[in-house]
């Protein structure tokens, strides 16, 4: 299963796709999770793997979205007692399983690397490939004349402005997508649409004032709205006195960590939120735990209303003795 597990990994990898990896680092009998037990949860929901009795995962799904929203690992306890595992740095929740034991989860988010993409041949645009590349960056280089072309630190080259695999997968994709212009003085125009057509979270155009405002004209004549030209960085980078290309280079680099690392500060709510709160959910009347309505496997139905359960076993619970568990619900209501 590991196995398995981690080659879906790799994959996912290779296509960029964000994912959770979930791994049991600590159990107390009775449980049927076993330490190093693994799982892999993706951004639509799927989960692939065993962390013990399936009573456990709505929780784990629920914790993995909010794990890809703000891109923070976080170490779950599940506990038929949760009062007694509070401590800093541990989200504790009840564990529902009828095994009634104590299981530590560890998630760990991961996300595609955050990605350049690049227009031009310029040697501006070949040192940002090799320095991006040296930090960690996924890099892409468009331009008519880069099709086929092997360029050192770029993973792909396109010669078509408009091919599909320029546009970002997902929002959370979109987060992390950098684009810089500095094709100098060769289909500039085209290459900014192209651009802003990625909605990147930044884009700068290497060019001089009196260049970039014909660009700018040049591209509200063509009907692109002056909100959509204001997102662009012209000048390009930070203010450091570059002159030389490799100069320029960082200095446009540095402006993109320091946009990336604000961003990484705040919440990627955008990206994958959690359930939102106009979903309909329900409690569960034996376990006390929240299920979502739309989605629920197992339901009853008692005195002309509708129950629902977060596995079967509650279910069966429920329908032996529902009215003692009206009774308890209806008491916590009360307090």
């Amino acid at each position: 299963m590991r196995a398995e597990l981690l080659q879906l990994a790799g994959e996912l990898t290779r296509r960029g796709e964000p994912f959770v990896l979930a791994v049991v680092v600590r159990r107390q009998s009775y449980s049927s999770a076993q330490r190093g037990d693994m799982a892999l949860i993706t951004a639509d929901g799927s989960y692939h793997g065993w962390l013990g009795g399936n009573c456990t995962q709505p929780t784990v799904k629920r914790e993995a979205a909010r794990a890809l929203a703000d891109g923070r690992p976080r170490l779950l306890s599940l506990s038929p007692e949760p009062e007694t595992q509070e401590r800093p740095g541990v989200t504790v929740l009840p564990m529902v399983c009828q095994s009634g034991g104590t299981v530590e989860i560890y998630l760990e988010p991961i996300l595609p690397s955050p990605r350049l993409l690049l227009f031009g041949l310029s040697p501006v645009i070949r040192a940002l490939a090799q320095l991006g590349k040296a930090l960690g960056y996924s890099v892409d280089v468009v331009d008519p004349a880069a099709a086929g072309l092997s360029l050192p630190g770029v993973d792909r080259t396109f010669g078509d402005l408009e091919a599909p695999a320029l546009r970002p997968a997902s929002p959370t994709a979109a987060q992390r997508l950098f684009a810089v212009v500095a094709t100098m003085g060769e289909h500039d125009e085209d290459s900014v649409v192209a651009a802003l057509g990625t909605d990147p979270a930044y884009l700068a155009v290497v060019a001089s004032r009196t260049r970039f405002a014909q660009i700018r004209e040049a591209l509200l004549g063509r009907g692109i709205s002056a909100a959509a030209l204001e997102r662009i960085h012209s000048p390009a980078g930070l203010d450091i006195g570059a002159r030389l290309p490799e100069e320029v280079a960082l200095s446009v680099l540095a402006q993109i960590v320091q946009l990336h690392r604000a961003q990484a500060d705040q919440p990627l709510l955008a990206a994958v939120p959690p359930p939102a709160p106009s979903v309909e959910e329900a409690i569960d009347p034996v376990c006390g735990m929240t299920v979502v309505v739309a989605t629920a496997r197992h339901r009853a139905e008692h005195g002309g209303k509708s129950f629902y359960f977060c596995n079967p076993r509650c279910r069966e619970k429920f329908l032996a003795q529902p009215e003692q568990f009206l009774a308890s619900s209806r008491a916590g209501g009360a307090g």
